[in-house]
């Protein structure tokens, strides 16, 4: 042993290792007891709403067992409200954002791109490697790279490229939003069992009152989260890629 490296150090290390090799669904029932067990978790999203609605219930459900959950937004929003300048859409949406983390529980960030505008370059990659290397995430939850909407491509592929180059290493996994009318060909290698959660997701989404949260739903989403619970044999859930996963689902638990 690395006479640097503590034995509490050691162990903890040995036990994180240990946790990233189980399936999704094991790992969001695992309490952080202590700090041996206790996991960083970041999602990803290109605005304020898409955390939110792709995997808010399996966020609350790390955010409940004690684990660091943390939103990281790429953007504020700018240009998701009509009749509003950037900045008066920002600043609504970045209150939407902030209520919506409450009831969530979870703790957020802005990485300061602009809405329709996002850019996957060396600056934008060197600044989301720099937030991951800060952070130090167990696991990163982000968009599908295949959505139709650009920021959501933006937000995976910038996730995937900090994942390359960070030191400490983190597990991916892909979530989906608006099944088949942005998320396309998403077919899922591991399941959260939302059902217990489902109420506090749904809150959190429909503090983003400027989206029209009841289209949100009524565009998929809570079509998903029944169909998704009928593929892992749950009242509801929410599906996701691991990058590098099996090809077969894993089983819920």
């Amino acid at each position: 042993m690395n006479q640097k490296t503590t034995r509490r150090q050691f162990f903890k290390k040995a036990s994180l290792v240990s946790l990233a090799t189980l399936p999704l669904s094991a790992l969001a029932q695992t309490n952080s007891s202590d700090q041996s067990t206790k996991l960083k978790v970041i999602c990803v999203g290109g605005h304020p709403d898409d955390p939110e609605s792709g995997c808010g219930g399996t966020l609350t459900k790390f955010s409940e067992k004690g684990h660091d959950v943390k939103i990281l937004y790429l953007t504020r929003g700018e240009g998701g409200i009509e009749g509003k300048s950037a900045n008066e859409a920002a600043n609504i949406r970045t209150k939407e954002a902030e209520a919506a983390c409450a009831i969530l529980n979870v703790q957020h960030s802005f990485l300061g791109q602009i809405d329709g505008n996002t850019m996957v370059n060396n600056e934008w990659i060197t600044k989301m490697t720099e937030f991951m290397e800060n952070e130090k995430p167990d696991l990163v939850f982000t968009q599908w790279p295949i959505d139709s909407h650009r920021d959501h491509q933006a937000a995976s592929m910038l996730t995937m490229q900090a994942g390359l180059r960070t030191k400490k290493k983190f597990q991916i996994y892909f979530y989906e939003v608006c099944a088949g009318e942005q998320t396309m060909t998403f077919h899922p290698t591991d399941y959260v069992d939302i059902s217990n959660e489902q109420e506090t997701k749904r809150k959190a989404l429909f503090c983003h009152v400027s989206q029209d949260p009841v289209g949100i739903y009524a565009c998929g989403h809570e079509a998903m989260e029944k169909f998704r619970g009928m593929e892992a044999g749950v009242q509801a859930a929410e599906a996701f890629v691991k990058l590098n996963g099996k090809n077969s689902p894993s089983s819920i638990l």
